[in-house]
């Protein structure tokens, strides 16, 4: 894949989720990633099962798209299931391998913050390999700091891998209480 067009950022769709787990499977089997082997790597359902269901909790689900084919994706979770954290987001995202460096992480990621921030998240939180320097890098860029660093707790490739836990804070953050109004997942 050769990058002369413009990378755009669009909700996922089904018709896309082969191309999501391609771009996955390549980050288990040779990139950076925090699995031990393809065992629990989703099936097409699965992930459009994960789909309809942050689509039904209106949580962000997005690809890049250039040329027409699917570059990369990234999506958020809640952080925590108890409401105390409600206003608090994780998120991932994964880049085709042939598009690393060349800006749809940063696209991605900046299309999660504001529809995060515009939905009344208050709070991001990333985790990622130690050894991702572009990710890290990536994220100091959008202002994450990091917050944690988690020794050996993945093992993969024969060795014990750490993990960087970031955080950014998204609107007013912590800085002013949350309005009354429910999210818009409850």
């Amino acid at each position: 894949m050769e990058n002369n067009h413009k990378i755009t950022v669009r909700a996922s769709r089904d018709s896309d989720v082969d191309a999501m787990l391609s771009i996955y499977r390549h980050h288990i089997r040779r990139g950076v990633e925090d699995h031990v082997d393809e065992s629990g790597t989703p099936e097409p359902d699965d992930l459009r099962d994960r789909r309809k269901n942050l689509r039904n909790t209106r949580l962000p689900h997005l690809v890049a798209v250039c040329n027409g084919d699917v570059v990369g994706y990234a999506y958020v979770v809640m952080f925590r299931k108890r409401p105390a954290y409600r206003y608090t987001v994780k998120h991932s995202i994964y880049i085709h391998h042939q598009y690393v460096g060349q800006g749809v992480g940063g696209k991605l990621l900046q299309e999660l913050i504001d529809t995060c921030a515009a939905a009344g998240f208050r709070q991001m939180i990333g985790y990622i390999d130690s050894d991702n320097a572009s990710s890290l890098a990536l994220h100091d860029r959008f202002g994450f700091a990091r917050v944690g660093h988690l020794p050996g707790v993945a093992y993969r490739y024969g060795h014990w891998a750490d993990s960087v836990m970031t955080q950014r804070s998204l609107a007013a953050g912590s800085t002013e209480p949350p309005p009354p109004a429910p999210l818009s997942r409850r």
